[in-house]
């Protein structure tokens, strides 16, 4: 597939970005809304899986898990290390998820992860439109959101969390949980937002 606009950077080190993301576990990532996350096996998209710590994560708990990155070498990475875990890996990307909207599948969880400040305004309603369509009636959708500086060079966008809950509403996913809390790497001025929304069953 083509260069993913704000993905450039991550394939050229790959291998770095792997063991930083490794570095902090899942449970840590999402210590504030584990108890939101389904018992029972259930059908997981992560939507820029990166190394797939997270994606690993669910697929040990039961899960059937699809990873979506399009950067190859992270893809790569990611096969790696969890290469012994039954996690579907697609090549895809924000915002329309061409492929994984083809195949027609729905899912009981949509994951992002530090992937929504890439994606410019008009991007983003494109892309809520498409993570809707992916969930299931009831299913839900959990993201994190990016605050703070943005380092030279890359690109990514202010995300505020009042903004990013109004437009998923918009498409019938109503936030039913939010925290925001400080950064996992230790950055002072980087600091993150965690939403847990629910796709209304009667929304059209």
């Amino acid at each position: 597939m083509s260069t993913v606009p704000g993905a450039a950077e991550y394939g050229a080190n790959a291998s770095a970005l792997a063991s930083q993301y490794e570095s902090i576990a899942f449970a840590e990532v999402y210590r504030d809304l584990m108890h939101l996350f389904p018992a029972q096996p259930v059908t997981v998209v992560d939507i820029g899986a990166g190394s797939g710590r997270d994606a690993a994560a669910l697929a040990r708990c039961g899960h059937q898990v699809v990873a979506v990155e399009p950067t190859g070498e992270l893809r790569r990475e990611g096969q790696r290390l969890h290469g012994a875990l039954p996690i579907d890996w697609m090549d895809d990307h924000l915002p329309k998820l061409d492929v994984l909207r083809r195949a027609k599948r729905r899912f009981d969880v949509v994951l992002l992860t530090a992937v929504w400040m890439h994606l410019e305004p008009q991007e983003r309603e494109v892309a809520m439109e498409a993570i809707a369509e992916l969930a299931a009636d009831n299913g839900q959708v959990f993201m994190s959101l990016r605050h703070g500086s943005i380092p030279k060079g890359r690109r990514m966008f202010v995300v505020p969390a009042e903004d990013t809950v109004r437009l998923a509403a918009g498409h019938g996913l109503l936030c039913h949980h939010q925290v925001e809390r400080e950064d996992m790497l230790g950055r002072a001025d980087v600091r993150w937002s965690f939403l847990a929304l629910r796709r209304l069953a009667a929304f059209q």
